[in-house]
């Protein structure tokens, strides 16, 4: 079977791994940069750190810190208004997810035209977008490394997945040391995030020998730096390990794919507003265990990665730890127990069954699903 491999150019991970990108900025021939961060306190702070480091290597910077989270198609507009109107000739990206996918939609259309939800699914674009250097400051999202965007359409409060190999950044950059006061509530999130990336990577029907090894380091590096992470958020060596665990994660979904999860985390986050990681980290031991039927030897295998396996123990018997740590990990470092601890509601689950349907980022699950399967998972979860 032939396969395709995605990654940045350059990957820079690290402590002090930011200071290099004003020496990367002019290899990409950047003379006028658009700062794309955070709304609020923490993006402005980013994007100064960010712009000072721009500025000392040559560049003009302009800032635009107004992306959300789950990033919307009004705020990907917005942004492209302010980069066209500034004349900026490269994107750099510093935040999460949100951050990140913001600026990938502004770069798609500056050099696609058109609307963002014309290239809703894969490889829609014709042209490379504006070269883009992505700043990930928490450890978990991937985007940094991947060439999906997820964007929220504000008018029905639907989320919609871009998959496209030009989206994919020229530079991306993990540095532990913009992550030391990102609050636990975060951490959790984003550290069972860059887990559930690992996992669904390694059981994805389209899994190869390059993406399983990096989402079972990916999974040792979870297992044994998560709980530390959060709380003991100062912890550098933590702090490193999960950047590496996100980074490996990335690349190892940004080329085999995802599964169910994710499929059923993108209604949850576009219909209550929900942090992407949180609903991750609820549904996956859910899903985990619907699956193992289909993915039994790989899930087993998983669960010796996470140190709580044993390479003598039956597939089930490993395949049951795994949930159960799923479970545990999640509860030790402060998850909901339930979706109906976040605000879901019941009456709601046959609509998000049926919306999961739609996203094609579940046609790479190990098992397949009906409607009817994914509303018992929700339930189960609720």
């Amino acid at each position: 079977m032939n396969s395709r491999y995605y990654i940045p150019m350059l990957n820079l991970v690290g402590r002090g791994a930011i200071s290099e990108i004003g020496r990367e900025a002019r290899i990409l021939h950047g003379s006028k940069a658009f700062i794309a961060a955070s709304t609020g306190g923490v993006g402005e702070a980013q994007a100064k750190i960010v712009s000072g480091i721009l500025e000392a290597s040559g560049l003009v910077t302009v800032a635009f810190c107004e992306a959300v989270p789950n990033p919307t198609v009004e705020i990907v507009e917005r942004g492209l208004e302010k980069f066209q109107e500034a004349g900026c000739d490269l994107i750099v990206a510093v935040g999460g997810g949100s951050a990140i996918d913001t600026a990938k939609g502004i770069g798609l259309l500056a050099t696609n035209g058109g609307k963002i939800r014309d290239y809703e699914g894969t490889d829609k674009t014709l042209h490379a977008m504006t070269p883009l250097i992505a700043i990930s400051t928490t450890a978990g999202t991937g985007s940094e490394v991947t060439r999906f965007a997820v964007i929220t359409d504000e008018r029905d409060h639907s989320k919609f997945t871009i998959v496209d190999w030009h989206m994919t950044p020229n530079v991306s950059v993990n540095d532990p040391e913009l992550m030391l006061s990102m609050p636990p509530q975060l951490t959790a999130a984003t550290g069972m995030d860059a887990l559930t990336h690992a996992i669904e990577a390694y059981v994805s029907k389209n899994a190869t020998p390059i993406t399983d090894a990096k989402a079972y380091k990916a999974i040792e590096l979870v297992a044994r730096n998560l709980h530390t992470a959060v709380k003991e958020g100062s912890n550098i060596e933590a702090r490193e390990n999960m950047c590496y665990a996100s980074f490996l994660a990335g690349t190892a979904f940004n080329n085999a794919g995802l599964g169910l999860t994710h499929a059923m985390a993108h209604p949850l986050g576009g219909m209550y507003n929900l942090p992407h990681g949180l609903c991750n980290a609820i549904l996956l031991p859910h899903v985990a265990k619907f699956n193992i039927d289909s993915a039994g030897k790989k899930y087993s295998e998983l669960s010796v990665a996470a140190g709580i396996g044993k390479p003598w123990r039956s597939e089930r018997e490993n395949c049951s730890s795994l949930v159960g740590f799923l479970t545990n990990l999640s509860r030790k470092i402060g998850i909901p127990g339930g979706l109906a601890e976040t605000g879901v509601k019941e009456k709601d689950l046959e609509r998000l069954a049926s919306d999961a349907m739609d996203e094609s980022i579940g046609l790479t699950n190990p098992r397949r699903y009906s409607a009817e399967a994914v509303l018992k998972v929700y339930k189960a979860a609720l």
